[in-house]
């Protein structure tokens, strides 16, 4: 009996739970996230993530002088 490749559909892009969009950022903060990916061996796109991620679960949003409430 003859064995078959088997390949399994993957999900279009933008199906996969993931966007895909561009950033800019300053040359330091790119430095910065390099080093990390080469002392970590995550990729830049892995930490970026994980940073957002860390930020949405740790953030608030607070009044400014010129704003007494927040919209």
């Amino acid at each position: 009996m003859e064995k078959k490749i088997r390949f399994t559909v993957k999900p279009l892009k933008g199906e996969d739970g993931y966007k895909a969009f561009s950033i800019r950022l300053r040359d330091d903060v790119v430095k910065c996230l390099d080093d990390i990916s080469i002392k970590s061996g995550w990729s830049r796109n892995e930490i970026i993530s994980t940073f957002i991620s860390y930020g949405l679960d740790n953030y608030e949003i607070v009044p400014n002088e010129t704003n007494d409430e927040v919209k």
